[in-house]
């Protein structure tokens, strides 16, 4: 196993002297029966942490953002990769607040790779995003032949709990499936200032402060929509969700103007859709529901 640390002093990239630039780069491999690190290099402000997995569970990268936060002008890059014949999850320390922004965008840019017949799970906690805030997200997925990933994100539109919603700003979250280097699922949401409208339209948002999708992509995706339905927790107040498969990626989304509620059911979806297709306990990190 390699490890790599650089410095800690924040590092400016060129054309945004105020922002930093997080890197995280962590990898699974199969040795000796069971899955073990291969290696792990970091950069502040990304931090990766290791912690002793619950019996039944695979290994789990923690990430940290020693920061606080994001601001206009940081750039987040994250990979993980997962060798074959491996099962690992990699999730976030806590939610992550992406902070108004003087008119330079966050970025943040994930790469999940799985190798053959491996189980990689990207567990998300909430994105909140303040009023003003920036954010350009996007999650790459590369699929060897029998890689199967469930991964997610949640976007929370203001700090709710203060009365403050996201009206001005920008938000684009996009996400692309790749299975042995071509493409199979593109999909992208896109905000950009004087949001008030769309979040209000009964055909958009509908007066949503929280949306959260789930992605599951593998030879049996198809074959996990019916058992994807009945877990979404549809119906439950103003609650709502959907899910459909797109070229053999399964796609569930929620919505909802709770975003507590909507935390809760993604997490019960999250559990028992793990257990049912991955044959994992369903159950979730303690680290996520603390």
């Amino acid at each position: 196993m390699s490890v790599a640390t650089l410095p800690s002093e924040p590092v400016s990239f060129a054309g945004s002297p105020s922002g930093v630039h997080g890197a995280a780069d962590v990898g699974f491999v199969h040795k000796q029966g069971e899955t073990r690190l291969d290696h792990l290099y970091q950069h502040d402000p990304l931090r990766v942490l290791f912690p002793t997995p619950a019996p039944g569970e695979p290994p789990c990268a923690v990430l940290v953002t020693t920061s606080g936060g994001l601001v206009g002008g940081d750039h987040l890059n994250v990979s993980v990769s997962a060798g074959p014949d491996t099962t690992a999850m990699a999730m976030a320390q806590a939610a992550e607040k992406v902070y108004r922004s003087a008119g330079e965008d966050s970025h943040i840019n994930v790469r999940l790779s799985v190798g053959e017949n491996a189980w990689l799970e990207w567990l998300p906690q909430e994105t909140i995003l303040f009023d003003g805030a920036r954010l350009r997200r996007q999650t790459t997925i590369e699929l060897a032949p029998g890689a199967r990933i469930l991964a997610g994100e949640i976007l929370v539109f203001g700090r709710i709990a203060s009365g403050e919603r996201l009206t001005r700003g920008l938000v684009r979250e996009a996400w692309s499936v790749r299975r042995q280097g071509r493409l199979i699922w593109a999909d992208a949401l896109h905000l950009e200032e004087n949001m008030e409208a769309i979040f209000a339209a009964p055909a958009c948002f509908d007066g949503a402060t929280a949306q959260a999708t789930a992605v599951y992509a593998g030879d049996d995706a198809p074959a996990c929509l019916d058992l994807a339905r009945s877990l979404l927790g549809d119906g439950e107040d103003e609650l709502r969700a959907a899910a459909t498969v797109v070229n053999g990626v399964l796609v569930a989304r929620w919505l909802d103007r709770d975003p507590a509620r909507l935390r809760r059911a993604f997490g019960e979806f999250w559990a028992r859709f793990r257990h049912a297709v991955g044959d994992l306990p369903a159950t979730l990190p303690r680290l996520w529901t603390i």
